[in-house]
């Protein structure tokens, strides 16, 4: 009769005790190889070389990373503005635009994106602003567009297709990676200066002012120390590049908050600082405090200001 568990296959024979030992001797040999690899393992883990560390660009600024939705909020403004708000613009290509500007600055160093990068895009967004309609601002963002949002005619920066496209925005890549960096982004002050933001802010303010031409206004902070400001965009980037041979005056307009404070007026010494720049570049300069169609955009918040109700 075969044995309870089956018949033993070919060549097996029942072997009693002296089987039994020797299955033991084997299950020991067996367990200390098993440890020994255990033990051998974890030895090489120890002194393992340490894992390579992930490069400091992919998080290591101190900026906010990109804006969410980065590619679909430029694509959406580009459709926006050259299909409703300046249908002359209609037959750019959004899609290239839009490609153009991310491919300015993905896959590099975010402190190392050159003016030359954003050429494609720039040549995609060409855009004509009519001579003496020109506007730079300082320090007076939500004025200086309340203005042009009513004299629609005037254009600053970021009432161009190119400046409306990135106006709020915020952007980089990295070098290591074919995607955008959501998670930090070059801070200006404490990373590095030129990064792919400011980078393309001076090209674009560069280009918006070498097309300028006739008269070309600029609005100032007067209810600030220094209206104008050397360092900022307007003083170190704009007003060096207008060509006096396409434009013959500088407008200034010094405002002042409504209830506020006086600080500065076209009597400064800051704006005379800018009146000796502009000069200088044989361009006429003239300037006047509280132009009276800003102040009437300031009284639509402060209409019962006294200010306000002496100019009604």
């Amino acid at each position: 009769m075969a044995p309870r568990g089956g018949r033993p296959g070919s060549g097996d024979r029942p072997c009693g005790r002296a089987c039994s030992d020797k299955a033991r001797v084997g299950l020991c040999v067996g367990l200390a190889v098993a440890v020994g690899a255990v033990a051998l393992a974890a030895l090489l883990w120890h002194h393992r070389s340490p894992p390579a560390l992930p490069t400091p660009a992919a998080y290591a600024w101190n900026g906010r990373g990109t804006t969410p939705h980065f590619p679909q909020i430029v694509l959406g403004r580009c459709y926006s503005y050259t299909q409703i708000l300046r249908p002359e613009l209609r037959d750019r290509d959004c899609r290239k635009i839009e490609a153009a500007f991310r491919n300015a600055f993905l896959a590099k160093n975010p402190c190392h994106v050159t003016e030359q990068d954003y050429e494609p895009l720039i040549k995609l967004v060409n855009q004509t602003v009519a001579c003496d309609k020109t506007l730079f601002w300082s320090k007076t963002k939500e004025l200086v567009h309340l203005y042009t949002g009513v004299q629609t005619d005037f254009l600053t920066l970021e009432d161009t297709l190119l400046g409306h496209l990135a106006d709020g925005l915020n952007w980089c890549g990295d070098a290591d990676s074919s995607e955008m960096n959501y998670h930090s982004c070059p801070l200006w002050k404490r990373d590095c200066r030129a990064n792919a933001v400011s980078i393309f802010w001076n090209v674009a303010s560069r280009r918006f002012a070498e097309d300028a031409c006739g008269t070309v206004h600029v609005m100032l902070n007067g209810s600030i120390s220094n209206p104008f400001d050397k360092n900022s965009t307007f003083g170190r980037v704009e007003i060096f590049n207008l060509q006096p041979a396409r434009v013959h005056t500088l407008q200034a307009w010094v405002v002042h908050d409504i209830g506020g404070v006086s600080r500065d007026s076209c009597s400064s010494p800051s704006i005379n600082d800018l009146r000796s720049i502009i000069n200088k570049r044989n361009i006429t300069f003239v300037c006047q405090d509280n132009y009276r169609p800003v102040n009437f955009l300031q009284c639509v918040k402060s209409s019962e200001h006294s200010v306000c109700r002496s100019k009604m």
